[in-house]
């Protein structure tokens, strides 16, 4: 997974009075230096705010509270630090009265069975459980360390800790993501249609535009025009183009145009595009170039106005700091029950095609010309970690729902065309019948990651979306 730092961090270390006060203070030394390394900047009381910089009683609560809104804006989590049992009041009210409503991670230390007399007993085993319970009965969501307590210097506490960032990323950008929908969904695709209600709810917002008007205002530039030099010499920068035409990929950079001052004029952070067939028969190319830049370039993009895809798109992308791709869940891959075909025709981000190549579209070609695909990429994902998943609103229910898991992309032969990889799930075929069970889409998105713990409490426990967590 990429290392994405670089974040803010609100964080409680928890003190009881009548446990020993160098406990407070080794701990405090010990989280700024791991923030440190970590390039995590941390907020917290300084020793001279309240004693050793911890916090025990109401006082001290509402002073953290009070700095940690200072920071509201920059903060995306909070790490609570147990060096002894702690005051689970003071850690409640403190995330209480800051108002922050962001993931909360609870650490708290092991003691040595050495030493466990007065001076240097810690008792935060117990203190944790107290803490948590607190937070439940406030209404306040929190995540675990894997092991119950861990010392902050141990490898499995600092994976928590990168987990957590990553979690941090996913529910701050879910929360506030804007998603351009250009075009209508290809009439033959009831799959992906979708509830703007039920996405504007939970802070997803959605700004639809008519095919038309990029296509027009496509039309209005031509080849000497400097935004479309520019753009023709990144589409030669990024693939090789193959036969395609040099007029097509004049048509591709203005395209690209379009739809980039399209994503400026609205801040949008992902689109869903109408990829066929009006763009092939009006316009005479396929955007699948300009799609595939933007998700290498993290700004996902899913053909087929597949707004809820491009949404995994950019979940996956916030959890595993990487492209994601949108695919369709396509073939089987002989008579292997674990494995099955992935494939596009395809847009995917020039991460997973390391032979990447412009070329045309064979399928959608027989119905609208294969000379009208230029555009469409050619290439196949070679062996890597696997992470896929699907979000979708459920109208009739009235909720947002989820399925993830993780599995591999292997090197197995496949002799076809398009944008294709070879996958292997355990029990594909039950992860088949709960997708065909509960009426999800035919794309599923994939990430070269294994972030599927990651995806799972940030939907499920922050985010409150049904999720099924597959194997």
């Amino acid at each position: 997974m990429a290392n994405q730092s670089y974040a803010t961090i609100g964080v409680i270390i928890g003190n009881r009075d009548f446990f020993p006060d160098k406990l407070v203070a080794e701990a405090r030394t010990q989280i700024i230096d791991l923030f440190h390394q970590l390039n995590i900047t941390p907020v917290m009381l300084s020793d001279a705010d309240t004693k050793l910089g911890g916090v025990e009683t109401f006082s001290e609560a509402q002073k953290c509270a009070a700095l940690f809104k200072q920071h509201a804006d920059s903060i995306e989590g909070i790490l609570v630090v147990l060096p002894n049992f702690g005051d689970e009041k003071g850690v409640a009210e403190t995330i209480k009265w800051s108002g922050l409503n962001v993931p909360v991670l609870i650490q708290a230390y092991p003691d040595d069975l050495g030493k466990m007399d007065v001076v240097n007993r810690r008792d935060a085993w117990c203190g944790k459980i107290s803490v948590c319970n607190n937070l439940y009965q406030f209404g306040i969501k929190y995540s675990l360390t894997t092991k119950h307590v861990v010392s902050p210097t141990d490898e499995s506490f600092i994976a928590d800790l990168k987990n957590f960032l990553a979690v941090c990323r996913v529910v701050k950008g879910m929360r506030k993501v804007r998603i351009g929908a250009v075009g209508a969904r290809p009439g033959a695709f009831n799959t992906v249609r979708y509830s703007e209600k039920i996405l504007q709810r939970n802070g997803i917002s959605v700004t639809t535009v008519d095919l038309s008007e990029i296509l027009g205002n496509a039309n209005k530039l031509t080849a000497s025009d400097q935004s479309v030099k520019e753009k023709l010499e990144k589409i030669h920068a990024y693939a090789a183009t193959g036969a395609t035409p040099n007029d097509r990929l004049v048509q591709i950079a203005k395209l690209d145009v379009a739809l980039a001052d399209f994503m400026a004029a609205n801040s949008l952070d992902a689109t869903a595009i109408q990829c066929w067939t009006s763009l092939q028969q009006n316009y005479g190319c396929n955007v699948c170039t300009s799609m595939s830049m933007m998700s290498e370039n993290m700004l996902p993009s899913a053909c087929e106005v597949d707004v809820t895809g491009t949404l995994s798109m950019y979940a996956m992308q916030l959890a595993s700091g990487s492209p994601s791709a949108l695919v369709d869940w396509n073939n089987n891959y002989a008579d292997d029950d674990t494995k099955c075909v992935l494939f596009h025709c395809g847009n995917w981000a020039k991460s997973f095609l390391p032979d990447i190549t412009i070329s045309t579209a064979p399928i959608l070609g027989t119905s609208v010309g294969t000379e009208n695909t230029y555009g469409a990429l050619d290439g196949r994902t070679p062996a890597m970690p696997l992470t896929y998943g699907r979000i979708s609103t459920d109208d009739c229910k009235g909720i947002i729902k989820a399925y993830i898991g993780e599995g591999e992309l292997t090197n197995d032969s496949l002799n076809t065309f398009g944008n294709r990889a070879v996958a292997q799930i355990n029990n594909l075929q039950g992860l088949m019948h709960y997708v065909c069970r509960n009426g999800f889409e035919h794309h599923v998105v994939m990430n070269a990651s294994k972030t599927a713990g990651i995806l799972k409490e940030s939907f499920e426990n922050y985010l409150g979306w049904e999720t099924y967590t597959h194997g």
